[in-house]
């Protein structure tokens, strides 16, 4: 698909579960706890190699996020599309995994 003729994901929208907002959210808010833990051992001057682990941490807990809505995606929107003979969402759905495997 050519990428000037795709659509900007602020023109779509998903209607999600309130589960599944409430859990998507909950890992956010864990991530963003999680942030704020690594500036606030750089601010008191920690090891390097202790904010390293926790950047680790960070790292871990976006790509468990990712994984999650990534099938939520899969399973909803994607396969929504391809029932509806809307197959433009395959190309759309490998240059998101292209984006998330750089």
């Amino acid at each position: 698909m050519n990428e000037d003729k795709r659509t900007c994901c602020c023109e779509k929208t998903t209607k999600r579960a309130p589960q599944e907002q409430r859990q998507l959210i909950n890992r956010l808010n864990r991530i963003e706890g999680q942030i704020r833990g690594i500036r606030n051992m750089l601010e008191k001057d920690a090891y390097c190699a202790d904010i390293l682990v926790q950047s680790a941490a960070v790292n871990a807990a976006v790509n468990a996020f990712n994984k999650e809505l990534l099938a939520s995606h899969i399973k909803g929107c994607v396969a929504r599309d391809i029932r509806k003979g809307n197959d433009e969402v395959i190309d759309e759905l490998v240059i998101t995994l292209q984006k998330l495997m750089k």
